[in-house]
């Protein structure tokens, strides 16, 4: 069957309201730096209250990884939840103004859609409170057979663990992409979903998941090693293919006996480091799903990612096929 998207994801359908903020505005909210935190929607709207002035896109992970397909040239699915509200509308239209095929369902008089309020401090490091709202709803009902079939890689966004719901749409949409004979892909997203779900995780990750994303937390924490060089030979031969960020040290692909250390590109100056991860795995899938050799791919992940943190929000803001025509990608 010829594929009608090189990436279908899976994740949570959330609107970025991004400030900057100063480490004291975090230590007066509460707030961890750096970290993710699972907010209610009291508490979003106290928050958005003491934030400064802010910038509001559409965002959520796996959303932001499908929007630097569709900037890289690719064709990009997503399917996620969304309110029957400004806020889905504004979601659905900006996902379709960057050439992705959206295929959220609406929520009908429950949970608005889902917002992440981002504290940006002026080293660049993100501090994010989520209020997940009509994303939690994500269900089995909401997987369109027809788009994972349709798809050389799915993608599933760590974030969306949490609700056994949309663990079961997981596990609906894994099945339909391995009896297609489709790669599957995971992001782990975020240290605190390992913590919650680690066994669960590896599972999942043991019995459905081909290439699986995260950082040197992220990784560490899920393998239970003391480093990250343990952490990456243990990882080893639990996937056929684990890419490693590792922020300004670029990242590590490891496949089998294989190793690719692929250096980061050079920054001037880091911005914002929100959508880093999400773009890293744009370009990535990308190059994997036109089936290039893997250093390439953390290249061009490498490339993507470089992008998004010269700049506020999580999606690329120039094209990022120009961009890799330029460097040879």
């Amino acid at each position: 069957m010829t594929a009608l998207y090189d990436v279908a994801a899976l994740g949570n359908a959330i609107v970025d309201v991004i400030a900057t903020a100063g480490d004291d505005f975090l230590e007066r909210e509460g707030l961890v730096k750096g970290s993710m935190a699972l907010v209610d929607a009291e508490q979003s709207a106290a928050l958005y209250g003491r934030m400064g002035a802010a910038i509001e896109t559409s965002g959520g992970s796996a959303g932001n990884t499908i929007a630097g397909v569709a900037s890289l040239g690719g064709r990009g699915a997503f399917i996620g939840k969304v309110a029957g509200d400004v806020l889905g509308d504004v979601y659905a239209h900006d996902m379709a103004a960057i050439g992705a095929s959206f295929h959220g369902t609406r929520l009908i008089g429950g949970a608005g859609t889902g917002r992440c309020m981002i504290n940006v401090t002026p080293d660049g490091q993100r501090t994010m409170c989520t209020y997940l709202g009509a994303a939690t709803e994500l269900a089995p009902a909401d997987v369109d057979p027809k788009v994972i079939e349709g798809a050389t890689i799915t993608y599933f966004e760590g974030y969306l663990f949490d609700p056994e719901e949309a663990r079961k749409a997981f596990a609906k949409a894994a099945g339909i992409a391995r009896a297609a004979n489709r790669t599957i892909a995971l992001s782990v997203s975020d240290s605190f979903v390992v913590h919650r779900h680690r066994e669960a995780l590896l599972a999942f990750i043991a019995a459905e998941v081909d290439v699986l994303f995260a950082n040197e937390d992220e990784i560490v924490a899920l393998t239970g090693a003391a480093n990250f060089a343990d952490a990456t030979q243990a990882i080893r031969d639990k996937v056929k293919i684990a890419a490693l960020t590792c922020g300004a040290q670029g990242s590590v692909v490891v496949a089998g006996s294989a190793t690719h250390q692929i250096d980061a590109d050079h920054i001037e100056k880091v911005v914002d480091t929100t959508g880093a991860g999400d773009q890293y795995a744009a370009g990535f899938l990308h190059a994997l799903a036109q089936g290039r050799p893997l250093d390439q791919c953390g290249r061009l992940g490498n490339l993507a990612a470089s992008e998004v943190i010269t700049h506020y929000g999580p999606r690329p803001q120039v094209s990022l096929k120009d961009l890799a025509a330029k460097a040879g990608l």
